[in-house]
């Protein structure tokens, strides 16, 4: 019996999405750092490897525990949001949403805390079906009325920060444009710890949410790829009138899509605001970025939610990292500069992998042509 021919490394799809992402990443800071040499060539150097390094810029092992916690403290929402991004796009749907839905999320998780006075896994309940609730919008209006998820999505995430902001507005702190503390209004909505923050120098804001939003990412990976709602999920995404035509409900799969998104990106947003480490401001004019960073981080990870756990945290890595950059050299918004750069190359790992496997497709003819020509 013949053997088994070897699939060649640089065919399988995950070395070719790592690939992809090292090069985004790669280009990223090379940009990055002709911009810090641009501004002031003295401190260019010192600034991106201080961006690279985050927490091990300190040299004490209990400080680097202490902020790798808050780094990971930002990194489960994210996560929460790329799987929101990814789960939608797999079945052919673009949720630019998640950010309306992480908001619509924030604004249930806070009101049930400080104004109703639940526990915090009855808040995470809220939260999620607050963004599940949003995205089951945007899905039926793409269902029955094909209006497009990207049009409605950008509409609702308006809609939704200025609703949740006069809806919070009720448990705002009376001397700040920020609700009130949680953990001294109402301490059993904070998610427990479970010891977790003792691992990081008693990091408080180290949650159960962290190791709960992998697993919710393995959860999401079994049910894309190992069952039969998955495959009739990406089978309606593929093409609806044939699912249709094959007995499947493409509506219903539509909205379900959307709904199982948008509860993602919503309880991504309990794990950040029920931890305590931030508040929310009723006065903001802008829908929080982690929605959008999703975006990026579901690209990066090459649209798989197992390779979406190591690109939230990189991503969150290199924005945390910002925070080093000697300020007295270059201006606040050059740390942002540098992580929107590397965000926005992440959209282009699909692109790099189409070019690839074309390159390979070349190689591979020349080689065959070659054979034929002895």
């Amino acid at each position: 019996m013949a053997a088994k021919k070897r699939t060649p490394i640089l065919r399988i799809p995950a070395v070719q999405t790592l690939l992809a992402s090292l090069v985004c990443i790669l280009l990223g800071l090379v940009v990055g750092y002709i911009a810090l040499l641009l501004i002031n060539p003295a401190g260019a150097w010192e600034a991106i490897t201080d961006i690279v390094k985050n927490f091990w810029t300190y040299s004490n092992s209990r400080a680097q525990m202490k902020y790798l916690g808050n780094t990971l403290v930002k990194a489960a929402p994210l996560l929460m949001c790329s799987l929101s991004v990814l789960f939608a796009y797999k079945v052919g749907l673009f949720n630019i949403g998640a950010a309306g839905q992480y908001v619509a999320g924030a604004g249930a998780g806070l009101y049930c805390a400080l104004a109703l006075g639940l526990p915090w896994w009855v808040c995470m309940i809220a939260a999620a079906l607050a963004g599940a609730l949003l995205g089951c919008l945007s899905g039926m209006l793409k269902a029955y009325r094909n209006v497009n998820e990207v049009i409605s999505g950008i509409m609702l995430n308006w809609i939704a920060l200025y609703t949740i902001n006069s809806l919070l507005n009720v448990v705002k702190d009376t001397a700040s444009p920020y609700t009130v503390v949680l953990s001294k209004t109402n301490p059993s909505a904070v998610i427990p710890s479970m010891g977790l923050g003792a691992l990081f120098t008693n990091n408080k804001y180290v949650t159960i949410a962290i190791p709960l939003a992998i697993i919710i990412a393995v959860a999401i990976w079994v049910l894309l790829e190992k069952t039969k709602l998955g495959y009739e999920l990406k089978a309606t995404g593929l093409n609806r009138n044939a699912a249709r035509y094959c007995g499947m409900r493409e509506k219903y799969n539509t909205i379900l899509t959307m709904g199982i998104a948008g509860a993602l990106a919503g309880l991504g947003a309990a794990m950040f605001f029920l931890s305590g480490f931030e508040e929310w401001s009723v006065t903001q004019s802008s829908v929080p970025a982690m929605g959008f960073n999703g975006i990026a981080a579901a690209f990066l990870g090459g649209l798989n939610p197992i390779g979406a756990i190591f690109s939230s945290f990189f991503i969150q890595h290199i924005t945390n990292g910002g925070a080093y950059v000697d300020m007295k050299m270059y201006s606040s918004q050059i740390s942002d500069f540098i992580s929107s750069v590397i965000i926005y190359l992440c959209g282009f790992v699909l692109f790099f992998k189409y070019c690839l496997n074309r390159w390979l497709n070349h190689r591979d003819e020349a080689a065959l042509r070659k054979e034929g020509d002895k």
